[in-house]
């Protein structure tokens, strides 16, 4: 069976309507055959079949391996390439990754020919990329070329071929249940490059005739300047919100394999859990920002400005709307979610300060310098205090860069959590009376709390080790004791980790 695939051309307009654009996440397309008969048929027939775009992760753990684990940090090809003297470190890795691949596309196809065309593929794609690298260690040994200054091509190259992968053996797979399916595949594999995200989107959609065919898009784009650089990981997301801009999608649609639910149904229950239902995108914005996979802030700001509305589902779960998110205020005051997150609060303490300005400039910095997300922040007179995400060996990278500069200072830093309590208003419920009780019925010590006048979260600072007892505590409270909201179950599969 041919697989029809659609290349760069000239740019286009694309004269879609009434159509979505749904993404399908990396543990989700690990199970894509079970998605066959719900999410991509579900019952349709005919031109129903259609007017539905889908953007595509790679299977489950194999973007983990091609550059380095998203949480343990554990090193992929990407940083054996970086690191590798003798070759075998990263050959061994890409070894690994093409037997990955093939484990992953044996698990949903069935079909003699469809196997061979996937395993050919996966050949294809591996061998290019083994020569790229290979042309590109005899290139910079020569003292003009720098290995370092093609190290964000080589992690767009090995990005690419995840995603390009998985949307070949998804479009196999449903061609050979009857759908008619499209690959188009905007990683710019061989291709001259150049192109914008835009242009790229657009040239890759301009041959679909979204009444006849169902799209099956590369989560991942190549484009002029590169997706990594800005966005890293979360660049499948941002592909996806710009499609869905572009073409002026009814809906964006995130197919997860849980429901947006009020806390960890780990922690709290999953009998207390509730299943957010409706929210806005300032809660969407709070939950990246406390490291919860609900879309990239960025992605988030392009449907946002483009009017498109974003639905998160349980992927398993087809008959359930899942939660909407837009730009609509609540009906009323009410939290939705609960969540923590392990952070270092880096303080710096100088007694000169008051009155002087450059200590926020020279800290921010820092920090930028040492690729520090910045959680929250609270300052005094003479005390800037920032809780951001790193290790502890980065935070004394940091202190002694600051040191340097106020050697008068007194800099330290400790891990300690961040407990917030999220919801699109907050006016009025005395969070901070009912979250401190709460906290102190369960003999969590609060070290800090933090309100801002937008009214969209509380958070409260506690010891590292209380996280999960905290989230609980404020969680039964805030939301369990929310008489005035009938419970919504959060379905059999729920709500990401707090963690």
């Amino acid at each position: 069976m041919l697989l029809k695939t659609v290349n760069d051309s000239e740019r286009a307009e694309l004269p879609f309507s009434g159509h979505t654009v749904e993404k399908i996440g990396g543990t989700s397309m690990s199970r894509v055959s079970e998605l066959v008969d719900t999410l991509f048929k579900g019952g349709r027939e005919g031109e129903k079949l259609y007017n539905r775009i889908f953007v595509v992760s790679a299977f489950g753990g194999i973007t983990d391996m091609l550059l380095e684990h998203k949480k343990s940090g554990q090193p992929g090809v990407y940083a054996a390439f970086t690191n590798d003297e003798d070759d075998s470190g990263w050959l061994t890795a890409l070894k690994k990754v093409a037997e990955a691949m093939r484990a992953a596309h044996a698990e949903v196809l069935d079909h003699p020919a469809d196997l061979t065309a996937a395993d050919e593929f996966v050949r294809e794609r591996v061998e290019g990329a083994r020569s790229c690298l290979f042309d590109l260690q005899r290139l910079c040994s020569y003292g003009h070329f720098q290995l370092s200054n093609h190290m964000l091509s080589v992690r767009e190259l090995l990005s690419g071929i995840g995603e390009s992968h998985s949307a070949f053996v998804t479009a196999l797979l449903l061609q050979r249940k009857g759908v008619n399916a499209r690959n188009v595949d905007l990683s710019g594999w061989r291709d001259e490059g150049g192109s914008s995200l835009e242009e790229r989107i657009r040239s890759g959609l301009s041959q679909i005739d979204l009444k006849e065919e169902m799209p099956i898009v590369t989560g991942y784009a190549q484009c002029s300047g590169g997706l990594m650089k800005e966005f890293d990981r979360g660049y499948s997301e941002v592909t996806f919100a710009n499609i869905a801009a572009l073409t002026g999608a009814r809906e964006a649609i995130i197919h997860k394999e849980f429901h947006l639910s009020s806390a960890d149904p780990k922690l709290v229950g999953q009998d207390k859990v509730r299943k957010l239902g409706h929210t806005n995108y300032d809660v969407a914005d709070q939950l990246s920002n406390m490291g919860m996979e609900a879309i990239h802030p960025k992605a988030a700001k392009t449907l946002r400005q483009a009017d498109v509305p974003l639905r998160v589902t349980n992927a398993f779960e087809p008959d359930d709307p899942g939660t909407l998110i837009d730009d609509k205020p609540a009906e009323s005051p009410g939290f939705e979610i609960v969540c923590g997150l392990n952070v270092v609060a880096l303080e710096l303490f100088e007694q000169d300060m008051v009155g002087v300005k450059g200590y926020d400039a020279t800290i921010l910095d820092a920090l930028k310098r040492h690729n520090v997300w910045i959680v929250s922040k609270t300052s005094s007179a003479n005390t800037i205090t920032h809780y951001v995400q790193a290790s502890l060996k980065t935070a004394r990278r940091v202190i002694a860069d600051l040191a340097e500069v106020y050697p008068s200072a007194e800099i330290g830093a400790r891990s300690v959590a961040l407990v917030s309590a999220i919801g699109r208003d907050l006016k009025g419920l005395k969070g901070v009376t009912r979250g401190l009780k709460a906290l102190a019925e369960a003999e969590v010590d609060v070290i800090a709390l933090h309100q801002t006048p937008r009214n969209v979260n509380l958070d409260f600072v506690i010891p590292a080790e209380d996280r999960d007892k905290g989230v609980a505590a404020l969680h039964k409270e805030l939301i369990e004791g929310d008489q005035s909201k009938a419970a919504e179950p959060a379905g059999k599969k729920q709500a990401q980790s707090a963690a």
